[in-house]
This record gives structure tokens, sequence and C-alpha cells, in this order.
């Protein structure tokens, strides 16, 4: 299949970002999903249903329309239910290029604290400048659950599924990855926090209402960006081959 240039691009930064997010361990064998918009009307790409991330490729993504149906020849099928969280989001969020959820055992455990994610840490600060939360409504199969999907995440940039999972979404490949890196790690440490036992102490409410600025200000204006290539530089060395 001929594809143009940038769509190639973005083939390729998304079948490194599922690699990645098997080599960080976020994968759910099969059971999860990254999403890509693809420019003008020509759909999106989504994981061949039935691959591991870490077998993905650039050539083997799928293109789909917004109801999750094959545009694109593939010896695999795509799963239509798993893209009723992502096709929502899609279809409101124009400046999200990508969605990247996860079924992590640390972010499924926060998201079922009543309270959700703490402002314990400095990567919670981050992520809770621009968080919202959405309560379970059972698997993700109905197209009902769309207005409150869109409607929870709003213009935040990061999504708590209660008793689910976790999203981000990104204008980039890169800036999704990075921000679910945080919220990932964010709940890590919370939950290793609260192993302790002991008391826990709260960052002042008044350094977080000024972390957009200052985590524009560590990222040089870059978001994502600015780690990418050394994400990628890291899968070449431990797992190449999302490219072909």
């Amino acid at each position: 299949m001929a594809v143009s240039p940038d769509e190639r691009q973005l083939r390729i930064d998304l079948a490194a970002c599922y690699r990645l997010v098997a080599l960080y361990g976020w994968d759910d064998i099969v059971f999860t999903h990254i999403s890509v918009r693809l420019p003008g009307d020509a759909g999106f790409l989504i994981n061949p249903y039935g691959m591991l991330f870490d077998e993905i490729t650039a050539s083997s993504l799928v293109r789909i329309d917004a109801a999750g149906n094959k545009l694109s020849e593939s010896p695999y099928p795509v799963n239509p239910a798993g893209f009723v969280i992502h096709s929502a989001i899609h279809a409101v969020r124009h400046d999200a290029l990508c969605v990247l959820h996860t079924h992590t055992v640390a972010g499924v455990a926060v998201s079922v604290q009543k309270e959700g994610l703490l402002p314990i840490s400095q990567q919670a600060t981050v992520a809770l400048a621009s968080l919202g939360y959405h309560d379970y409504e059972g698997i993700a199969v109905r197209d009902d659950e769309k207005p409150r999907l869109q409607r929870d995440l709003g213009d935040n940039t990061y999504l708590i599924l209660r008793n689910h999972g976790l999203l981000t979404v990104g204008a980039t490949v890169a800036d999704a990855f990075l921000s679910m890196y945080l919220l990932e790690r964010a709940c890590e440490v919370q939950l290793a926090a609260q192993s302790g036992g002991a008391a826990l102490v709260s960052v002042d409410p008044r350094i977080t209402a000024g972390v957009k600025e200052n985590v524009r200000a560590v990222t040089r204006g870059l978001g994502g960006t600015l780690a990418w290539p050394g994400l990628l530089r890291k899968l070449d060395r431990q797992n190449p081959g999302y490219r072909d």
C-alpha cells in the first residue's frame, strides 16, 4: 500500500510508541490501543488486533475509519469495540493527533482509589494540572458512552478511567507518550508512598497552579519531542525493526 511521506512518518512514530509501551511494561497482551489521526480525511492508524505490541511495525498498522472499519488490507482484524474510546476522543479533540490508553497495575490501582491521584509528587502535579476522571460503565463497547467520555476528558491531556486505567492525548505521538510516562510514574510513586504506612505530604496548591509554565520551561517548549529521539535510540538498541 502506497502511503504519503507524512503517513509514513506517523506510522513509524506510532509503531515505535507501541514498542516503547511494551518496553516499559505498560502493555496488556493485546487489549489496549494507541491511535493516530491521519492528515485530512484519511482515517486513523491502529494496531492489528492480535499482534503483540513489541511486534508491531510501521507497515503492519491498520488504517481504519471513525467506526473502526478497515480501510487497508491486513491479515489481522481490528477491534471496533476497542476503538469506542478512541473514536469518541478523536471526534471532538482535533488537537489530539494521538490517543494512548493503558491498563497498568499502578494506573488501575490509583483509578480505584476514591481520592484518585494525590498531589504528592512532582509527576503528579504535572498531571493534576490537566486531569479528568471518567466513571466506569463496563467494557467500552457502547456508543452511548461516548458523550460522557468526551465530557469527562474535556480539554485535558490526562484522563483516569475509574476501575479501568489511564489515558493521555497529545498533538504528537511523542507528547502522548511523555504524558503517559508522567502519569504512570505518578501512580507508581503514589502506591509506593502509601505502602510505607506513614502520613503523606501534599504539594502546596500554589505550586501546582504554576506547573504548566514550569513544564514548558523545562522542556524548552518542545514537549515530548525533547525526549523522543533518545527514546528511539533506546528502542533501536533493544527492539529494532519498528520502521519496517
